[in-house]
This record gives C-alpha cells, sequence and structure tokens, in this order.
C-alpha cells in the first residue's frame, strides 16, 4: 500500500472506457491511474488533486476537448498546474491537430493502440520532466518569499505586505497620523466559477489587478492574496479618503463591462476597510483581519457594498462625516483670527469630531470632563455637516 502510494500518478481523460482500461492495463505497477471521462472532469480533478504528476488526454470529449483542457491548464494561475507535462493521445496522424496542440503547450504525443514500450517510455520521460519543473517551481517560490513583488502579478506580495504595514503603524504612532487596510473582495465567486470556469475568474483576477494598480499613490501598498481579493495598505490616509476611494472603485466597477468569447459579463466586490485610529488596532493582523471580515460581510449581505467602522458606507454618510472632520481646522483660523461667530455655527459637528479625543485626555488625566453629556448634545444633534464634495479625495 504504500510502496503504491508513492508511483508517480497519471490523469487519464478520454471519453472512451475502452481506451482508459487500455492505458492502465500497461502501465499498472509503475503509475497510479486516474480516470476522467471528458476535460471539464479532469479539469475540476487537476484542481483538488495535488499528486498529479501528468495529464494522458484525448482530444475529442464532450464538455471540454482536449485542447480546452490544454489551455486553462497553461493558462492557470496555480503553478502545479500551469507546468504540468500534457500528452495528447493522438488517434490519427493529423499534423494540423498536432500543430494546434503542440502551439498550446503540448509536451508530446502517443498513438492510440500503439504498444505498451512507447507508452511507458514516454510516460517516464515526462515524469522525469515534471520533477524537474517541480524543483524549479519551488525555488521560484523561494525566492519570490524573499522578493518584495510576486512575479506572477507584479503586486507586492503578501509578506511585504505585511512587513510594510508593521512598519508604518508604527510611523503612525510616532508621527501621531492614520494607516487604512482595505480589502476587495470579488463578489459572487462560486456562481462565477460554475458558469466560466476558473480561468475566466483568473482573467477577471488580472482585470482588477490593473484597475486597483492603476489609482494607487507611490507610498501604498497593493497584492492579491487570491483569485478574488486584494488587500491595499494606504499609510497616511484616514478613514474618510479611504471610504471615499473605496466608493469610487465600486461605482468605477457599475459601470465596467467586460466581454469573454461574445459573452458580457458584469461584476462587482465589496470593499472592507479598517483604520487604525478610527478601530484603535495596533497590530498589522487586527488591520487586516478585521478589513477582511467586513468586505465577506458586504459579500454576504448581497455584494457592491463598502463596509466601514460603522457598517455600510454611502456618499451621503461620508459626506456628513467628512464635514467635520475638515472644520476643525477652519474652526482654529477663524478663532485666531478674532471671527467667533463663524465658529459657533459649527460647534455641533466640531464636538462630534473631538468627543473621541475627549475621552481619552479623560481616561488618562482624570480632569472631571462631562463625556456623558457631551455623548447627549452628540447624539441629538445627529452629526450635521455641509455639503463638502468629497469625491475627489485621492489615495
Amino acid at each position: 500500500m504504500n510502496d503504491e502510494a508513492k508511483l508517480p500518478k497519471i490523469l487519464v481523460a478520454d471519453d472512451s472506457r475502452m481506451v482508459r482500461a487500455s492505458i492502465a492495463k500497461h502501465i499498472r505497477g509503475q503509475f497510479d491511474v486516474r480516470e476522467e471521462s471528458d476535460g471539464q472532469a479532469a479539469w475540476e480533478a487537476l484542481l483538488v488533486d495535488p499528486a498529479i504528476n501528468l495529464v494522458l488526454t484525448d482530444i475529442g470529449m464532450p464538455r471540454l476537448d482536449g485542447y480546452g483542457l490544454l489551455e486553462r491548464i497553461r493558462g492557470s494561475r496555480l503553478g502545479r498546474v500551469r507546468t504540468l507535462p500534457v500528452v495528447i493521445l493522438s488517434g490519427d496522424e493529423d499534423e494540423k491537430a498536432r500543430e494546434r496542440a503542440l502551439s498550446l503547450g503540448a509536451n508530446g504525443f502517443i498513438t492510440k493502440g500503439g504498444g505498451g514500450v512507447e507508452l511507458l517510455a514516454t510516460l517516464n520521460s515526462m515524469v522525469r520532466l515534471a520533477q524537474t519543473q517541480n524543483e524549479l517551481e519551488e525555488s521560484r517560490a523561494a525566492l519570490s518569499r524573499q522578493s518584495p513583488v510576486d512575479p506572477a502579478t507584479g503586486l507586492a506580495t503578501e509578506a511585504y505586505l505585511q512587513h510594510r504595514a508593521q512598519q508604518e503603524i508604527s510611523r503612525a504612532r510616532r508621527t501621531q497620523t492614520d494607516i487604512v487596510a482595505l480589502v476587495v473582495e470579488l463578489d459572487e465567486l462560486a456562481p462565477l466559477l460554475a458558469r466560466y470556469g476558473d480561468h475566466v475568474v483568473q482573467l477577471i483576477g488580472r482585470k482588477l489587478s490593473k484597475m486597483l494598480g492603476s489609482r494607487i499613490r507611490a507610498e501604498d501598498t497593493l497584492t492579491q492574496r487570491s483569485a478574488s481579493q486584494f488587500a491595499l495598505l494606504a499609510p497616511g490616509t484616514d478613514l474618510v479618503a479611504g471610504c471615499a476611494f473605496a466608493l469610487r472603485i465600486k461605482q468605477r466597477l457599475e459601470n465596467l463591462v467586460m466581454t469573454y468569447r461574445e459573452e458580457r459579463i458584469r461584476v462587482s466586490v465589496s470593499i472592507g476597510l479598517a483604520s487604525a485610529a478610527a478601530d484603535r488596532l495596533g497590530s498589522v493582523g487586527d488591520l487586516l483581519e478585521t478589513a477582511t471580515r467586513r468586505a465577506q460581510a458586504g459579500v454576504a449581505a448581497g455584494g457592491n457594498k463598502v463596509i466601514a467602522d460603522r457598517g455600510e458606507v454611502t456618499q451621503g454618510m461620508l459626506e456628513r462625516r467628512a464635514s467635520p472632520l475638515l472644520s476643525v481646522d477652519a474652526a482654529l483660523r477663524h478663532l485666531r483670527l478674532g471671527q467667533q461667530e463663524e465658529v459657533t455655527t459649527q460647534l455641533p459637528e466640531l464636538l462630534m469630531t473631538l468627543v473621541p479625543l475627549l475621552e481619552l485626555l479623560e481616561s488618562r488625566l482624570h480632569c472631571g470632563l462631562p463625556i456623558p453629556q457631551l455623548k447627549q448634545i452628540e447624539n441629538r444633534t445627529g452629526g450635521r455637516g455641509d455639503d463638502l464634495d468629497v469625491t475627489q479625495t485621492h489615495i
């Protein structure tokens, strides 16, 4: 049993049960065989079975033919799948079929009905190739973990994002500034996979990657955590600016239509935000975990949502929240100029902004500030703000 478990594993995809049985008979004892009757089933097997070392496939099959299977394998984001040797079962000497298979990345051909010697020799050669490619892929993975850039996406690696986030959190504490994390999650992932397959989801991920990457600042850090999820670190940005950016991304996707094989595809995302200052988070893990949890809550609530510390974010709510935050500096300028009347009209908004600071002062200095009474005033005013347009806030 243990010896059999160590045998190289070959996936045989052919809609003929007789062909599959004949191949299994020839290679039994030297290879472990997994059989599938069509290309779609073979593709699904590849995604869930990491033990497969080689694919032996027919061309003419239902649901997904050999060409389609080969194309998906070579386009996979999974390194172990993308580099698998693929051998084509050829029923005749059609040169055009061979040329097409080679252009899609086939590694070799075996004629149906050929002898067992040819079959075993080809498979042994290809398995050795697979082992070499696996070792190369592992080396590349080790290098990418040490590099700040993921060679597959061109974005920052997850490890670099974590490192950078810890640096920026420390800097934010020293400079009394904020840092915001955004997690962007693709909505309705399961229906997209079921309807279009993993290949199209990867194409959508690449589109999102380019769109997000073209809209961030040089000091921001963006990484792709999976085919359907991105994380963005924005130092020196407050929660209002982060929410404004998230709303613009959401709106941009609402107007975006992608085309695949003449079919129009619309997608949406849910975006979760967490702020080191507003959420009082002091670690990278807490910051990213909070943003991830909020993004997933947006997906669960129907998608196409931006979720922050107070729940779903809308443009109107953002304007009300932005107004008092931006009025403190203006109020101080008015007071320096002796314009107290201008400040008096903004007192409710200023109070909503200053209550968290006053709470902190009271907790540290115990100077008898009437925090409960101030909160009652804040609740009665409802945080009225002016008509500030935050849609031009850049991140």
